[in-house]
């Protein structure tokens, strides 16, 4: 014989009640969540920084293209306009770090990791030489870049700048790597040596200076740690999310999950390069800017978009 279906009691039914609209609040707070973080991540605000250009006549009479970010003019030397970053002491981790198991070594010191990995700008073997254990810029070699191609990724390499001083500003210790061949983490000895801000180390450049300058002294070595996202574009070659980078620099933070607002090629004196649709993965680059600049354990991991 079957039980008859017992009828709840008032106390028991606004326990349900209450079960049901706690569930119900914390579906809510689920949703809102998710609602957030698409916000933040899906749709992203295209409108900022606010970016205008204007041409002006030089001294020869020839048009220059004049770049503003939030009003800040690309590559401005009066800081009174755009301050210099304040210059902090990074701590002892001068030391080769040793890459994680899952990394991809790109260069650990050696003539077989030259030959193996990196070639010119043309695809051929590149003439940067090898230099007790760095990888050392030659003049008028050209750029170097991975034979293997990357997207979104984490890249750890150390550099250093010639123990002699020559040249000042932007001659001196002067290179750059750019993450997918396009975006450029400046590589400078900036210290004790002023430029203009978003063109030191650790600058996006031409687009953000860095949040501190943490530079060692010319000739020691130095770290960055970066961690990039690469741009998306649709079918028509329109940027529907931008970059990101952050940087770490002697292990201290001088990009914090910056958003790219554009390229950082050269664009004139005051001006810097647009957002172009480009292949999903590109070699790794590293520039010749006529310094002898150096670098050594330089490794990098793939990370998903």
């Amino acid at each position: 014989m079957e039980k008859p279906l017992s009828v709840p009691t008032p106390q028991t039914s606004i326990y349900l009640m209450k079960k049901i609209k706690s569930h119900f609040q914390h579906l809510a707070f689920v949703i809102a969540c998710a609602t957030s973080t698409l916000s933040c991540y899906g749709q992203e605000d295209m409108t900022k920084p606010v970016i205008t250009t204007e041409i002006k006549k030089d001294s020869d009479g020839k048009d220059v293209t004049y770049m503003y970010l939030d009003g800040i003019k690309v590559h401005e030397t009066d800081p009174a306009k755009q301050a210099f970053p304040a210059i902090v002491t990074p701590g002892d981790t001068n030391k080769c770090a040793a890459p994680p198991s899952d990394a991809i070594v790109l260069f650990d010191g050696s003539e077989k990791a030259l030959n193996e990995n990196w070639t010119d700008n043309k695809g051929v073997p590149s003439v940067w030489k090898v230099v007790d254990g760095a990888l050392e810029c030659v003049k008028k070699a050209g750029y170097i870049q991975t034979k293997q191609k990357f997207g979104s990724c984490q890249v750890h390499l150390e550099w250093a700048s010639p123990a002699k001083v020559q040249g000042d500003d932007q001659g001196r210790g002067n290179s750059g790597v750019f993450l997918m061949s396009y975006y450029e983490v400046q590589i400078l000895d900036n210290y004790e040596n002023t430029t203009y801000a978003d063109g030191q180390a650790g600058a996006l450049y031409g687009r953000k200076k860095p949040l501190v300058n943490v530079c060692r002294k010319p000739g020691e070595w130095q770290s960055y740690d970066i961690i990039f996202h690469r741009p998306l574009f649709d079918t028509a070659g329109k940027i529907t999310r931008r970059a990101t980078f952050t940087v770490l620099h002697n292990g201290v933070l001088i990009q914090d999950h910056t958003i790219l607002s554009g390229g950082t090629g050269w664009n004139g004196p005051h001006a810097a390069s647009e957002y172009q649709a480009h292949p999903e993965k590109l070699p790794f680059t590293m520039q010749d800017h006529g310094n002898p600049v150096r670098f050594r354990n330089i490794w990098l991991r793939e990370l998903n978009d």
